[in-house]
C-alpha cells in the first residue's frame, strides 16, 4: 500500500480547505509548506506591481523561503496543492520542489483558483521536478469527484 502525503501552500486559505479534503479522501498525511516570512493582504495585493508577490511572481529565479523543510522520503505519492498566481505556481512551490529529492515517487499537483486555469503550470513545473505525473483544477470538487479523479490516477 502506498504512502501518501498531501503537501500544500494556501495564502488565504482556500487551497488549505481543498488539500484537507483530498488528504482525507486519500487517507494521507497533510503538511503545509508555509513561508519563513508569511504573506500579509499588502504582500498579496495583484494590483501594486510592487507588493511582494509580484515581485517574486515577475522573478522566475525568485526562490522564497520555506520555514520548515517537508520531508518526502517516507512517502511514495505527493499532491502537491497551491492557488494559482499569474497563471502558474507561487514561486514557493518552485522552492518546494527544488528542495527535496523525488526520484521514484509520483507527484500529483492540484490548484485552486479564482479564474484561470492551471494553463502550462504542469509543463513548468516538471522541468524541475520529472515526478510530476499530471495536474488538476479542484477549486471546488466533492469529496466524491476527488475520489474519482483518485481512483483514475496511474
Amino acid at each position: 500500500m502506498s504512502k501518501i502525503l498531501v503537501a500544500y501552500f494556501s495564502a488565504s486559505g482556500v487551497t488549505a480547505k481543498v488539500a484537507h479534503n483530498l488528504a482525507d479522501a486519500l487517507k494521507a498525511d497533510i503538511s503545509e509548506i508555509k513561508p519563513a516570512v508569511p504573506y500579509d493582504r499588502a504582500d498579496l495585493d495583484w494590483n501594486n506591481s510592487k507588493s511582494r508577490s509580484s515581485i517574486e511572481m515577475n522573478d522566475v529565479n525568485c526562490r522564497p523561503e520555506i520555514a520548515k523543510k517537508i520531508d518526502v522520503a517516507p512517502y511514495d505519492k505527493i499532491f502537491v496543492g497551491f492557488p494559482i498566481w499569474w497563471y502558474t505556481a507561487p514561486r514557493i512551490i518552485n522552492t518546494f520542489l527544488e528542495s527535496a529529492d523525488f526520484t521514484g515517487k509520483k507527484v500529483y499537483l492540484f490548484a485552486t483558483s479564482g479564474g484561470s486555469g492551471l494553463g502550462t503550470t504542469v509543463t513548468t513545473l516538471k522541468v524541475i521536478c520529472p515526478a510530476i505525473v499530471e495536474g488538476k483544477m479542484l477549486n471546488r470538487s466533492t469529496v466524491n469527484e476527488m475520489q474519482n479523479w483518485i481512483k483514475n490516477l496511474g
